[in-house]
């Protein structure tokens, strides 16, 4: 049998060219990744905020109601929170202000086991009666 033609008209990829796509492949797939996970670490930060803004509003409410009770207690005071909220921790600080009356209340809510801690300050003002 007699083959007839051109062989060098019949060209694959060189080994240069299949490492250069290999390398452009490689560096999108690394971006990526990497935008993945900082989406992932993103979110986890934006459920701790959001978790921490409802615990310290529970935490203020249970203050006006305190307040309106009149067991208003108006030195500082930190604890955390009971299971399943363990990793919150509380502050609240009561500051007065130029009306007798009216104690400026600050509630922060903080997580985390690295200083700084993250957190989440809410205040209010409550009225003495």
């Amino acid at each position: 049998m007699k083959v007839t033609g051109n062989f060098k008209s019949q060209r694959g990829f060189t080994l240069l060219e299949v490492m250069i796509a290999l390398a452009i492949i490689s560096v999108a797939l690394v971006t990526l990744l990497s935008l993945g996970t900082s989406s992932i670490r993103v979110h986890g930060r934006l459920q701790h905020t959001t978790q921490a803004t409802l615990l310290a509003q529970q935490k203020m409410a249970e203050v006006e109601v305190g307040a309106e009770q009149g067991t208003l207690q108006p030195n500082d005071d930190e604890d955390f929170f009971a299971t399943p909220f363990a990793d919150y921790r509380w502050h609240i600080a009561y500051t007065d202000t130029p009306l007798a009356t009216v104690k400026m209340v600050t509630v922060t809510v903080s997580w985390g086991t690295h200083e700084p801690h993250e957190g989440v300050d809410l205040t209010s003002f409550i009225l003495q009666e």
